[in-house]
Order: structure tokens, then sequence, then C-alpha cells
């Protein structure tokens, strides 16, 4: 089934003739004057050309970050001077939410209405750390007449900050946010597909404030910018989003370092549907938690595994919705999926398709929507009677495709739901308290929603377990990430040392 289209495109106004990197409170073109091309997703086309950051390029950005760090006024702030700076860039990116989505939506694909959603997330997260660097407190540990124990945070250094191509401007504000909330400085490496939204944050950060130095952007491809910061020895930190097999690269890399990490990288979650839940919610949840996003994102439950009792009719229902589910140009309201962000990628996405035609029965979607014959459109695609072992139960495949796959008992779905490397997410919809509990202890996933879909409270963890991450940021867990946590200990009695070498009695 397909959907005329409703609307013409819009091409947003004032877009710019060149993105440049941002060095020391300046934009700048690269040392060597590389660029590459940016594409628009619903053409094709380079709209923009972006400059092309090497070695060189992120050696100078991190000298101006560690001059901003170690000479400069922001990591000797007091956290509600800080929180000043961070309150104000909160209030600018709300302000400027709809140009903000609407550059967003065009560079990435992203439906208008789910980008205008992710902009003001942006400015969540930034109010989010500004309050909680304020109320942020300390152990301490006393023994009372003898010793006093407390707890010092303290920045670490410069941050680097390499974030993905998918809602790429409120991914950039969850590690931007507690990163300079903390006292750090940083040097933020965006995804080479979608590099228009980060370079926004520059003319943000000098309205709110923010000194000089203190944010620093090199663009570039992964290979040459990404892993120059990777292996700078004056960045002691590195915060990557992205696929498992680019954070095992980078995880060697910046071993002989031995630099602090935080990985949240791929996945492949289960959605368990038993036959006791309210399969409305399940249905409706289901299909917004792989399709949102154009299914380009790492917590889409794109496995959704279904009690046999109700899976004929689970099926019938959920393929029927997918169908009525809008493919449109990215910048129309009405829009539910919308262009995936570049043709390298759509080709990988339409290689799953295809392959899930010999490994599943092919229930709604399955190619290009008619009418849109260029461009990175495809149909919302469902695939039943999934065999475990097949490709596209396995593999990450980040765009509008999904496996349903029968079970039988509670110990069947639990088997399938961890048979894969992946452990981010999972979600589980059941009546059953005992059940739903039980099931989300034993999953293998970093997260878990019972009887929803990916409402997240900004003070939990984030994070996977097995080939989904490596340690977990949100609330506290950033904080703990982006600071050294030093001991101190005082002896308020007498000295309580051992003599060693005692000088004889006479």
């Amino acid at each position: 089934m397909t959907t005329p289209l409703t609307t013409a495109r819009r091409i947003p106004a004032d877009l710019p003739e060149r993105i440049r990197h941002y060095i020391g409170g300046r934009f700048v073109d690269s040392v060597d004057g590389d660029t590459f091309d940016v594409l628009d997703p619903v053409t094709n086309q380079t709209y923009v050309t972006a400059a092309a950051g090497k070695k060189a390029d992120v050696d100078l950005a991190v000298a101006a970050a560690r001059t901003a760090f170690t000479e400069g006024p922001w990591p000797r702030m007091l956290p509600r001077e800080r929180s000043r700076v961070l309150h104000r860039i909160a209030d600018i990116v709300e302000s400027r939410d709809e140009r903000l989505a609407e550059l967003e939506s065009f560079d990435s694909g992203l439906p208008i209405t789910q980008a205008l959603g992710q902009a003001r997330r942006a400015a969540e997260n930034f109010r989010f750390f500004a309050d909680l660097i304020v109320a942020q407190t300390d152990d301490a540990f006393k023994v009372p007449g003898r010793q006093l124990n407390y707890v010092n945070r303290k920045p670490i250094g410069v941050a680097g900050l390499i974030t993905p191509w998918n809602t790429p401007f409120m991914l950039e504000s969850w590690k931007l946010g507690p990163a300079l909330a903390t006292g750090n400085t940083v040097v933020l490496k965006p995804a080479e597909f979608t590099p228009l939204s980060a370079s926004l944050w520059a003319g943000i950060f000098e309205e709110a404030g923010l000194p000089e130095g203190v944010f620093n952007l090199v663009n570039g491809l992964g290979e040459d910018a990404g892993d120059a910061l990777v292996k700078h020895p004056d960045v002691p930190l590195i915060s990557f989003t992205g696929e498992s097999s680019t954070g095992q690269l980078i995880f060697a890399n910046a071993a002989p370092f031995l630099k602090g990490l935080s990985m949240e990288l791929g996945g492949k979650s289960p959605a368990i549907v038993f036959a006791d839940a309210d399969l409305d919610a399940a249905i409706d949840a289901t299909i917004f938690g792989v399709f949102s996003l154009n299914g380009e994102r790492c917590t889409a439950g794109s496995r959704i595994l279904v009690e046999r009792s109700v899976y004929d009719a689970f099926v019938e229902r959920y393929a029927a919705q997918a169908d009525r589910v809008k493919v449109g140009y990215p910048d129309d309201p009405a829009t539910e999926v919308g262009a995936l962000v570049h043709p390298e990628h759509y080709a990988k996405v339409m290689s799953y398709v295809e392959l899930g035609k010999t490994e599943g029965r092919l229930v709604a979607g399955g190619g290009r929507p008619d009418e849109f014959p260029e461009g990175n459109f495809v149909r919302p695609t469902v695939f039943a009677d999934v065999a475990p072992d097949a490709r596209i139960f396995q593999e990450e495949i980040f765009g509008p495709v999904v496996a349903i796959t029968p079970f039988d008992t509670d110990a069947e779905a639990l088997a399938l739901a961890n048979d894969t490397r992946y452990g981010l997410a999972a979600y589980v919809w059941t009546n059953d308290l005992k059940r739903a509990h039980l099931f989300a202890q034993n999953v293998e996933a970093g997260m878990v929603w019972l009887n929803s879909n990916n409402v997240r409270d900004l003070r939990t963890p984030f994070g996977g377990v097995k080939a989904s991450g490596l340690g977990h940021e949100g609330g506290y867990r950033s904080i703990d990430f982006y600071t050294d946590q030093q001991a101190v200990h005082i002896t308020l009695g007498g000295a309580h040392n051992p003599t060693f070498g005692k000088a004889p009695a006479h």
C-alpha cells in the first residue's frame, strides 16, 4: 500500500554555503584545505561542502581545548556559574527549536515532527545537567574524633566526543551537557553524514557566554578526524556513540593511552509480547518502536517475539498497521517515516530487505514506495516466521525493518531474547506482574521497559551490555564519567602510625 503525496517539498531558507571547523573561538578551514560533500537524503545531491579534518586539525583543536582547560576560567568556575551558562544554552535552543528541527530534518531525513521533539530534548539535556551540578553532593565518611574522609571531584581535561548521524543534535547535547557542566573542555567530532546541526553549537555557545576554547568542533571522516582524536595523548576521555565494530576499533586504539571510555553501541533489541498483554497498546508501541526515527535508532525493538496463541492475530494486525505508516518528505508534518540518511546506508538496509525475503515471510513493505522513484525511501517492512539463526534476526539493520518470531513458553521467550551478541534494550508486554519482573531481571539488556516504549527519566543510567556498550551515562553516571574522584583523608586525633626503625631505649 502506498499513500499519494499531499505536499510539495520545502527547502530551508539560508542554508550555509560551507561548513567549517570551529577551533579556539574561530571558524576555520582545514589545514590542508580538504573538504567533503554533504548530501541531501531526499535527492542524494550535494547541498553543501564541509571541511575535512585530519590529524593537523585535531591537534589544533586539542591544543585550544587544553589551553582553555589549564589557563581559562571554565574549570575553576563555581558550579552555579557554569549552571547559569548551561541554562542560557537551553534557553537559546528552546527559542530556536523550529529552526533547529528544520535544519536537522533536511540534513538527516528525519520527519520534522520527530526532529522537533529531538531539538526540545536537547534543551532539556542542558537544563538537566545545569541543575544537577548545583545539586551534586559527594560522600563524606567520618570516624568521630579520629578521622574525616571526603570525596573531591575534579574535571578531567579535554573530552573527545564522537557522535552519530541519527538524531545528531540531541545526541551531541547528551554528551556536551555533562562534559561542560563538570568543567571539562571538549572537542566534538560529528558524523560526516550529518554535520549541519553540529555547526550551530558554536553560535549558541558564544551567545550564552561559554569562554573561548572550551568548545571546539572538527568535522571529517571517522578514519581521519575520529581516529586522530582517539589517539591524541592530550585527550583523556572519549565518549562515543555508534556501531559496535567502530567501538571495537576505538577500544583498541585508546588502549595504549589508558583513556576513559564510554561507548553506546549497536542493538538488536527484543520486544516480547505475551498472550495476556494489551495487544492494542503492544502493537502501537512496537510499530513506533521500530519505525520512528526512520528505524535509525539504537534502541529499536527490531525483533518482536510473540506468544504463539496470539501470534497469527498479532502478525495480521501489525502488518496492516505497518502498511498504513505514512512515508513522505521529511518536512511534511504528516510524515511518519522520512528518508534514510545516506545512499550508502540505504543500500545496506535494502540488502537486508532482499535477504529477508529468503529468511522470513514478507507481510508488509519490502521495497521503495512507488511515489518516490529516487532518494533514500524505504517502505516499513515486516517479516514474519523468522528463525533465530536468520541474519535479519541476529544483525543490526538500523532501518524500518522488523522480524517477528513466535514462542511457546516463558523459557523459550527468554532464550530467544538473549540469543544475539547485543544487549542494549528490551521491551516486555504482559499483565502478569511476577512474570514481568522475573523476565526483566533475567533478560540480557542494559535497559528494560515493561508495558511501555522508550520513555526515559534523565536521572537513570543509559547503556548496554555485551556488544551494545561499555559503561553508562545519564544522571550521576555522567558526572562520574566526566570527573576524577579524589579521596581526601584527614586525621583528627593523634597519628595512628606504626613506628618502624624506633631508636633503642637507653
